[in-house]
């Protein structure tokens, strides 16, 4: 059974959101791609106490495409430390779900 997965990540400028959203759809490491904001943000980052503002990308795939998700996100991130979680998905509906993995797959 496919595990399904939804991902978080965060960028300064909606240019940086768009730029990743379409390398990982491009390269099959996501299904698709919603980028929100901006959006407001309070955060601890190098010790200090801090907010602004961000933008928002939300992606979903499997669980078996997520360590390359990862990796890409992590390489092509304009912060060194980004924000890159992943949650599963416990829950959806049938064809949506054929659509993550079929999106994902690379041999498609």
């Amino acid at each position: 059974m496919t595990t399904y997965v939804q991902v978080s990540t965060a960028t300064a400028a909606r240019e940086e959101a768009v730029e990743l959203a379409k390398g990982v759809v491009q390269q099959r490491l996501a299904a698709g791609s919603q980028i929100i904001g901006p959006v407001g943000s309070v955060f601890w980052h190098l010790g200090e106490f801090g907010e602004g503002e961000e933008w928002r990308l939300t992606l979903t795939t499997t669980a078996d495409r997520y360590p390359a998700l990862e990796a890409y996100l992590l390489e092509r991130h304009p912060w060194d430390n980004p924000e890159v979680i992943g949650v599963p998905i416990s829950h959806g509906a049938p064809r949506c779900l054929q659509w993550i993995a079929d999106s994902v797959n690379p041999e498609n």
